[in-house]
């Protein structure tokens, strides 16, 4: 068994196919075959992976850790988009929940990342009432009990344009439940989250960490909706490690002196334009220039935190 306790913190870093440009949001432009993606995480050195969009990889467990294990790579988790604002999607919404969590956790994945959606179609409509708000907490309550009858870990995330976008949305989650969260620190940062008071405040229910850089000049358009996400992503809205405006230091600094051996993903939204063949060869370098800038952080972190997370994965 491979354990998350006391290990290094290279070593509790995983990739996703976002940062090769597979997303899943709905026509998110050119998408690489997979052979390609999971060779390139290999070279660069990554062991573990998320799932990615439904069905880039296989969504049969022994299909799906055999593809991986071709490449040396074993599943973290998933990211799962799904409607919870409403009774009339609930039926349809657990039955996704249980489809996900079972390729999830019959790969050897733990986490199980749940962003809410207005629609599956159409991430991000009106923003909620109060109503519609009592209701998405309790699902995610609920949700969190099914994952974990599987056992996995549900982590909230917050993500632009979803459902919960901004700062005053997370804190909902935040108050309306107590299910753990993603800190993604790009996407949060978006939303206008102070990312280091949160962890202050909130370190305790940090379940997972999307590592991901911001270039700020290029989020003020975007949160204008003058860009799309696409727009400001295929723009270079997320650099590399380091080269933002996020304080990624400071970030790893906090959580890893909390004695929590945390997993990070490092997970650099990328896409690729039909067109835009230079972006391909990019996504690499983005990935190289990130674990380099990590890299950097040692020997400081090289592991020996105090306090388990339980996370737990079956060999191969």
């Amino acid at each position: 068994m491979i354990s998350a306790t006391e290990t290094a913190l290279l070593e509790r870093i995983a990739t996703a196919p976002i940062s090769w440009g597979v997303c899943e949001v709905p026509g998110w432009g050119c998408q690489l075959p997979v052979e390609r993606v999971l060779a390139e995480m290999s070279a660069a050195g990554f062991t573990f992976t998320e799932l990615g969009a439904w069905g880039f990889l296989p969504t049969e467990p022994f299909e799906l850790r055999n593809k991986l294990g071709d490449h040396g790579l074993n599943l973290l988790g998933g990211f799962v988009p799904l409607v919870l604002h409403e009774a009339k999607s609930a039926v349809q919404s657990l039955a996704e929940a249980h489809r996900w969590a079972e390729l999830i956790a019959g790969a050897g994945g733990k986490f199980f990342a749940t962003c809410a959606v207005s629609h599956l179609e159409c991430w991000r409509q009106t923003p909620l009432n109060d109503a519609q708000w009592a209701f998405l907490c309790e699902s995610l309550t609920k949700i969190d009990a099914l994952v974990a009858s599987y056992g996995l870990e549900q982590v909230y995330h917050s993500h632009f344009d979803s459902t919960v976008e901004t700062d005053t949305e997370f804190v909902r989650i935040l108050e309306g439940t107590d299910v753990s969260f993603v800190l993604d620190t790009a996407h949060l940062a978006l939303g206008g989250t102070d990312l280091l008071k949160l962890i202050d405040s909130h370190g305790h229910r940090v379940g997972l960490v999307h590592l991901k850089d911001l270039d700020t000049a290029l989020a003020e358009p975007l949160r204008a909706r003058e860009l799309s996400l696409m727009q400001a992503v295929q723009r270079g809205l997320f650099p590399s490690l380091g080269r933002g405006g996020v304080p990624i230091v400071e970030i790893v600094t906090r959580l890893e002196e909390s004695g929590r051996d945390l997993w990070y993903v490092l997970e650099q939204d990328a896409a690729i334009a039909e067109s835009d063949l230079s972006a391909v060869a990019r996504v690499r370098q983005n990935a190289d220039q990130s674990l380099e800038f990590l890299r950097g952080l040692l020997p400081a972190y090289a592991g020996s935190g105090t306090i388990t997370n339980n996370h737990q994965f079956p060999e191969g």
